[in-house]
């Protein structure tokens, strides 16, 4: 007897703190006050802002269900495959290159690619018909409206470090006046215009005097850049930065699609605000 009342009180307690911890529920399905917090930290949004990205995301969680979409693992390989060969690396080298630029698992990276092919699957399911390219004028005038976003510098001066063991390079970028012979140097400069893009963003956003995360060199080995120097902004011109812009612009028009299609959805779904994080 005692036994089962002490069962009912470990279940009414278990149930309340379950209970305590939803914030919203969306057709059924609860987004907890943690959920709220770490999307916070994250995104470093507000309460109200955090939560109507989750409402999003759980909207498109039940959309993806309902519809049967799925990603295959197979799926999943050929787009990590094709991102490595453009990027002139084997497979394994990309896990690293990834682990040590984003911190990143080889299986968290699957999850994410998995996530990106599931909401590209998702807007051709929806979109109806087919977004228009950008013509001529709409490719000008988002140039001219975004010319800061392709403003970049001329010519970075670097010193390249480079080892078969990237431990040796790690000791290196945290007591820079760490000495192995296991490292080789080598200083250049490279220009924007001739470097892979990949290369080009990680080196803008390494600040001046600072290490690159390491990454592998495809050969095999490890390597990391430290920034020297970076020759003064230059502003592309509309040609070079076409396939940018007409990217960026058709990004936006599927946004823009999905944006209102969720939005009806979000009006018309049974979603009910219980308490947000204080």
């Amino acid at each position: 007897m005692y036994k089962i009342f002490l069962t009912f009180l470990l279940a009414g307690s278990l149930n309340a703190e379950i209970i305590d911890g939803v914030a919203v529920v969306v057709k059924g399905n609860a987004i907890t006050l943690y959920d709220i917090k770490k999307e916070m930290q994250v995104s470093n949004l507000d309460a109200a802002k955090a939560s109507d990205v989750l409402i999003r995301k759980k909207l498109e969680e039940l959309e993806i269900k309902e519809r049967k979409l799925s990603v295959s693992s197979s799926e999943v390989y050929e787009d990590i495959k094709n991102t490595a060969q453009r990027n002139k690396l084997s497979i394994n080298e990309f896990y690293d290159a990834v682990r040590e630029a984003n911190g990143l698992s080889s299986s968290e990276l699957k999850e994410k690619i998995k996530e990106k092919l599931l909401a590209q699957k998702l807007y051709a399911a929806i979109a109806y018909s087919s977004v228009s390219e950008p013509d001529e004028t709409e490719i000008q005038e988002y140039f001219e409206l975004h010319k800061e976003t392709f403003s970049h510098p001329s010519a970075f001066s670097v010193i390249i470090y480079s080892s078969a063991q990237s431990q040796r390079l790690q000791e290196k970028i945290e007591n820079p006046m760490f000495y192995s012979p296991d490292i080789q140097t080598n200083e250049q400069v490279l220009p924007y215009d001739r470097i892979s893009p990949e290369l080009a963003s990680l080196l803008e956003q390494t600040p001046l005097n600072k290490f690159t995360a390491i990454i592998p060199d495809g050969k095999g080995a490890f390597m990391s850049f430290y920034i020297r120097e970076i020759t003064s902004a230059k502003e592309s011109g509309v040609d070079s930065v076409r396939n940018q812009i007409v990217n960026s612009i058709m990004a936006e028009k599927r946004e823009q699609v999905l944006g209102d299609y969720f939005d009806r959805l979000r009006h018309n779904a049974e979603i009910k605000i219980v308490r947000m994080p204080e």
